[in-house]
């Protein structure tokens, strides 16, 4: 029987956090690691979703990584394109290519406690051991549309946002995008362009911004490149004005009134229409659901080919829709752009840890916790990049994936003496750190009464961390071994 390929380090999952993770090693002079991809090329969602208008609606001075600035980026809020250009050229500076394993979609991580290890079986049936283990799968990954009635029936062209089917001509046709929010926002405006009609399904309306894009000129660029510390000034005053601004997704505060009056008067300083500005008015506490910016979807509507549907959806026939109110709404194209599992975050992977519980069994169906948002108890040496609430509404989830990543380098750092070390985080620890938190999150907008993929559907906040990214650093500054039982045949030894 061959044995496995051994690692020090398989990091899942080629994305920001992947790549970010992997360039990290590099800087930290481990070269004993895999990168598992499932795809045939990095870039997580930013390869996968190549919609009409998709974009950063982060500064693309914040959205990136502190040793490796994106300095000739375009434009402040990204394309695609840029974002997408942006890891690849992290995946070459830091020689990343040859650590990667394509094709390569891990199906099962099981914990070997004799070994202190973790043995990876892929689809293909390869198998793999390593003494770490990253998952970096995201949090936004695995599409989700709803099971309507009939949708096998309907004849036209169906597809989701994140699976755009760029072979589908839409000049003329009769189009309904079913969504409004962060995806929608930014193909609804190129759509509306292309159709004969666009019916655009509205569940609820959201709080939107006005997106001020700034389009460097070729002096600014020379300049970030030729003095770089104008590009991380830059970078800090973003940064800074971000975190304050965190102050707006707390409930009863000036920040959240004065959040929610500024996107209430842009709503009004575009549509004119008064039935139209009711439905696009949200009824919910401002920065529960996520605030949107973008400056061309409200214009969208002041076409005469487009129009907002607010009656839910009954069920699909043959030529289209037919919506709660008994009316059937024709479609030669419809558009998904209704979100994905937020809340799968392992999604059909099966990791095992000890005693064979599973981490689907640890965590439930719907309650993913972690210390740090990295580390689970039972599942010793994994770490989560952007694991449960550590997604942001208010700055860069980057400089969060960043953080992370240095805690895993610490970690690793402190262990590398050991010889089968397992670090399990302390179930008391996680405990604390998770009541902790729900308690400051009883304070957040997070927490209010919508509908979110932030909540759980018994009203838990599990994907975004409850304070400012400073506060995360606070609590994830570096590694302390106080917080987890960690073990060795070093330390027996001694």
């Amino acid at each position: 029987m061959t044995t496995p390929q051994h690692f020090r380090v398989a990091v899942l999952g080629s994305g920001f956090g992947g790549l970010g993770m992997a360039a990290q090693l590099v800087r930290a002079g481990e070269e004993n690691f895999a990168v598992f991809e499932k795809a045939d090329a990095v870039g997580g969602v930013w390869r996968d979703n190549t919609y009409p208008g998709a974009a950063c609606d982060t500064q693309a001075h914040v959205y990136n990584y502190t040793f490796f600035p994106h300095l000739r980026v375009s434009k402040m809020f990204a394309g695609q394109d840029e974002m997408l250009g942006y890891q690849q050229q992290l995946r070459d500076a830091f020689g990343i290519e040859k650590h990667m394993h394509y094709n390569a979609e891990i199906v099962e991580a099981r914990w070997v406690e004799e070994e202190a290890h973790w043995l990876i079986s892929l689809a293909n049936g390869e198998q793999y051991t390593s003494d770490f283990f990253i998952p970096a799968w995201g949090q936004l990954s695995e599409v989700k549309i709803p099971a309507w009635e009939g949708r096998d029936k309907f004849k036209g062209e169906q597809f989701h946002s994140a699976h755009w089917r760029h072979d589908v001509d839409l000049k003329g046709k009769k189009v309904i995008s079913i969504g409004s929010a962060a995806s929608a926002v930014q193909y609804v405006p190129f759509v509306a362009e292309e159709a004969g009609s666009l019916e655009v399904f509205q569940r609820s309306a959201n709080y939107i911004l006005p997106r001020e894009q700034i389009e460097f000129t070729q002096e600014q660029l020379d300049t970030f490149e030729q003095h770089p510390e104008t590009f991380e000034e830059s970078r800090r005053a973003i940064h800074e004005l971000r975190e304050a601004g965190f102050e707006r997704t707390r409930l009863n505060t000036g920040g959240q009134a004065e959040g929610a009056k500024e996107s209430i008067d842009y709503l009004h300083s575009v549509i004119e229409d008064a039935d139209l500005r009711e439905k696009l008015t949200p009824t919910y506490e401002f920065g529960c659901k996520r605030i949107l910016r973008t400056s061309a979807y409200y214009p969208t509507f002041l076409r005469d080919n487009v129009s907002l549907v607010t009656e839910g959806v009954s069920h699909f026939t043959e030529n289209g829709i037919v919506t709660a109110d008994g009316v059937e709404h024709e479609a030669d194209v419809i558009i998904y752009a209704t979100g994905f599992y937020s809340q799968n975050f392992q999604g059909n992977l099966n990791i095992i840890g000890r005693d064979g519980v599973t981490l689907a069994e640890r965590w439930g169906t719907e309650d993913a916790e972690a210390f740090v948002g990295m580390s689970v108890d039972g599942f010793p040496n994994m770490f989560l990049m952007y694991g449960p609430n550590t997604n942001l509404n208010h700055n860069s989830v980057v400089t969060m994936l960043e953080i992370q990543q240095s805690y895993v380098k610490d970690v690793l750092a402190k262990t590398a003496d050991l010889e089968k070390v397992s670090v399990d985080v302390r179930r008391e620890r996680l405990d604390a750190f998770n009541e902790v938190l729900q308690a400051e999150m009883r304070g957040s907008a997070f927490s209010s009464d919508c509908s979110s993929w932030y909540k759980n559907s018994k009203g838990k906040v599990i994907n975004n961390w409850s304070g400012t990214v400073e506060e995360y650093r606070d609590w994830a500054r570096e590694f302390n071994a106080d917080d987890y039982v960690v073990k060795s045949l070093s330390l027996v030894e001694a």
